[in-house]
């Protein structure tokens, strides 16, 4: 029998893998902490296991799929969705210098930064550099504007008056900035989000 998995745009898939292996780096203390620790083989490892639960949270793909597409074994995959964050988060302490990333261990970290992500709880520095290449990359003149506007601006933002003072005099499509701040969702928790927002409302005009 085939398999048929629900299919999410490649780029939205990528994105989240790259948002959440960046999370994992952080919980594990960031790049320094990995080089001095000698722990810089673990980038391998997190990055797998970042995919394998973004595969199966956000396309919903099987165990046997993301294996076949990883090109680890069943078990492997199985042992990171399995895996207990909190456990996770709590062995990491415990772990020596040098001592290799088991897999359970990735995966838990893995699905702990899945988790903080999906709340808004990312890195903003991180989280906006890679905002602005995207931008940059994808010549989105009003996603520039708006991360423009808000530079600086510390989130989240619990309502529409935090924002319109950053937006006063902007249009973004030809239409006035402040009039969209005012019909958004709130509170919004990260630059991210309020692009996100921001491009719902401009195409459904």
């Amino acid at each position: 029998m085939i398999e048929v998995m629900p299919k999410k745009p490649d780029a939205e898939i990528e994105a989240t893998v790259l948002r959440v292996f960046l999370k994992t780096i952080d919980l594990v203390g960031g790049p320094r902490a990995l080089a001095e620790r000698r722990h810089l083989t673990w980038a391998n490892s997190l990055m797998a296991a970042a995919y394998a639960v973004v595969l199966h949270e956000e396309a919903l793909w099987s165990a046997d799929a993301i294996a076949a597409e990883l090109g680890l074994s069943r078990a492997a995959v199985q042992n990171i969705l399995r895996a207990d964050p909190e456990a996770a988060l709590k062995k990491l302490a415990e772990i020596g210098e040098g001592e290799n990333i088991r897999v359970h261990l990735a995966g838990g970290l893995a699905k702990a930064a899945y988790r903080l992500v999906r709340q808004g709880e990312e890195e903003p520095r991180v989280l906006r550099y890679f905002l602005e290449r995207f931008v940059e990359l994808f010549d989105i003149p009003w996603a520039y504007l708006v991360l423009k506007a808000v530079k600086g601006f510390d989130f989240p933002a619990e309502r529409a008056e935090d924002l319109l003072p950053r937006f006063e005099g902007l249009k973004l499509e030809g239409l006035n900035a402040t009039e969209i701040v005012q019909n958004l969702d709130y509170p919004i928790r990260n630059p991210a989000e309020l692009l996100h927002q921001i491009k719902m409302h401009l195409g459904g005009r």
